[in-house]
């Protein structure tokens, strides 16, 4: 709809919004993360992208540059909980064990530090062969 209408007034604006969209996201602040990540400069990161661990598990990281094998968790508000925090980490053992750096961001980074954060985000992108 917004490429039929983009030669009317505000047309390419709402297809440049719509172009950010993603179904796959799993929460608001994972699309809030991912956009500004976009925003910032970043190659577009797959939503939930399945990573097939050797043993045939298969994990789904919030963001993921498979390419560069970096992936970015949000960690909301939910995951200090003690069973959940276990459960992350074990999962961030498993992708780290697969050859892939993981970064995690907090509501706090992602509203108070998000220059630092596109930083490490860039920064470890770069460090696996990202080439602007």
């Amino acid at each position: 709809m917004a490429a039929g209408n983009a030669d009317r007034p505000g047309g390419r604006r709402a297809q440049w919004v719509f172009d950010l969209a993603d179904a796959g996201a799993e929460s608001s602040p994972e699309s809030h993360l991912r956009v500004r990540l976009v925003l910032g400069g970043l190659p577009r990161p797959a939503v939930q992208y399945p990573v097939r661990l050797p043993n045939g598990v298969v994990l789904h990281p919030d963001l993921a540059w498979p390419e560069f094998r970096v992936a970015v968790e949000y960690d909301g508000q939910w995951h200090s909980d003690a069973e959940q925090l276990h459960r992350d980490r074990h999962r961030r053992n498993l992708l780290v064990g697969a050859g892939w750096l993981v970064l995690h961001v907090t509501s706090r980074r992602l509203h108070g530090e998000f220059p630092a954060v596109l930083r490490e985000v860039r920064n470890a992108l770069v460090s696996r062969g990202w080439r602007k």
